[in-house]
């Protein structure tokens, strides 16, 4: 047994997880039945790594400020500069590319058993009161914003504490991060359930009425990824930034395409930072910080589907205008939830810009629905991988 779980870990996990995802596609075309079968290989891997991550944020964050040296700085400034000005830049290009090539819809209804928040104020209380969630609440339901609140401020005041605390703290945190380790090697297995249930569920074969827009979609956050994203890091660290970038959709993009969660990818995303040898101490707070507010994906589909909206409906819109959606689609996408389909629930918010009846506007969330099987994977890996990429070119700009 011991032999056969070396020559496992041994592969490279890109390589198994590539292998995963064919085999995962060919089982379900073979048979949707034996697609739908082994899906749920990919629903134990998803609530794994959700079930890990709210304990490995609150343990590692305590441990890494418990034990910051005085003086030692986090760099947390730079990254969330890097954030709120990646995310902006994610919504004007999605605005300048909509009107270049604009996007109509059927406007069908869907099944909208969620309610959508009706103006920014709400998704700002929201906001707020995560922060001074009961830490016992925060951790069941997955608040990562109430999670580092409390992580935070514990992990301040137990700087004072003697050196035997400290070291359990950082025993506690190497062993979760054990956990964490053993679950990440399972994903080929799990992301292999995730496709065999996708194709064995949709086919894929409703995209088609929906292609321009997915297009648009998909093409939108490949330019941030590959094009605004390297430039932002160049900038900042005025190296080639490729190697960063690719690394990045490499090791975190991939798993979060098909867990299509910014939460469950956490503990991706903090394995790929310790690989790359960046800060503890910056990482522990700026990736789970990243998962709910660096939402350049989400700030996409919000601009994308309420500019489609729009063109349907044949509303005129002025560059003022265009500027604000930008600027509303940035900040509600911090108040999207790092779930499958958080982003879409803010689109009716962006279409009251534009006076858009939220009876329509809930309609085009329906269509985003049908198409999230796409749709919220791409958004989902660039937000994730985005993560990465700006606190590595932060990390290692101050080094």
């Amino acid at each position: 047994m011991s032999s056969i779980i070396k020559f496992y870990t041994d592969i490279s996990l890109v390589l198994r997880i590539i292998i995963g995802i064919v085999l995962g596609a060919a089982i379900a075309s073979m048979s949707g039945d034996w697609g739908t079968s082994i899906s749920f290989l990919g629903g134990l891997f998803v609530s794994a790594l959700k079930a890990v991550a709210p304990i490995l944020i609150f343990i590692l964050v305590i441990s890494s400020l418990a034990n910051q040296k005085s003086g030692q700085s986090s760099n947390m400034g730079g990254i969330l500069l890097l954030y709120a000005f990646g995310t902006l830049s994610a919504a004007t290009i999605a605005v300048l590319l909509s009107f270049a090539f604009p996007a109509q819809l059927d406007l069908v209804a869907g099944d909208l058993s969620r309610a959508a928040p009706q103006g920014i104020s709400e998704v700002l209380s929201t906001l707020l009161f995560k922060i001074v969630d009961n830490p016992i609440n925060a951790l069941l339901t997955g608040n990562y914003v109430g999670m580092l609140a409390w992580a935070i401020g514990l992990g301040v005041l137990l700087r004072g504490a003697n050196e035997n605390t400290k070291f359990f703290l950082q025993d506690i945190s190497n062993s979760v991060t054990g956990l964490v380790q053993f679950v990440i090697q399972l994903a080929p297995i799990g992301i292999m359930g995730l496709v065999a249930g996708t194709v064995a569920s949709t086919g894929f074969s409703a995209l088609g009425t929906y292609a321009h827009l997915l297009g648009l979609l998909v093409g939108t956050m490949l330019l941030v990824a590959l094009v605004v994203n390297p430039l932002i890091v160049f900038v900042k660290t005025r190296k080639n930034p490729y190697p960063l970038v690719f690394t990045a959709l490499q090791g975190s993009g991939i798993t979060a395409f098909f867990t299509r969660s910014s939460a469950a990818n956490i503990p991706v995303n903090m394995q790929l930072c310790k690989k790359l040898e960046l800060d503890e101490d910056t990482y522990s707070v700026s990736i789970p910080l990243g998962a709910t507010i660096n939402m350049a994906g989400a700030a996409i589909t919000i601009t994308v589907m309420t500019l489609a909206a729009v063109h349907t409906l044949g509303i005129n819109v002025d560059l003022p205008t265009a500027l604000l959606l930008c600027v509303i689609a940035s900040v509600g996408a911090c108040g999207s939830s790092g779930v499958a389909g958080g982003s879409l629930l803010l689109i009716p918010l962006a279409c009251s810009l534009f006076n858009i009846p939220n009876d329509v506007a809930m309609q085009v969330v329906g269509v985003g629905f049908i198409i999230g099987v796409i749709q919220d994977s791409a958004e989902t890996a660039l937000n994730s991988s985005t993560d990465v990429v700006f606190t590595a070119a932060v990390s290692r700009n101050a080094n």
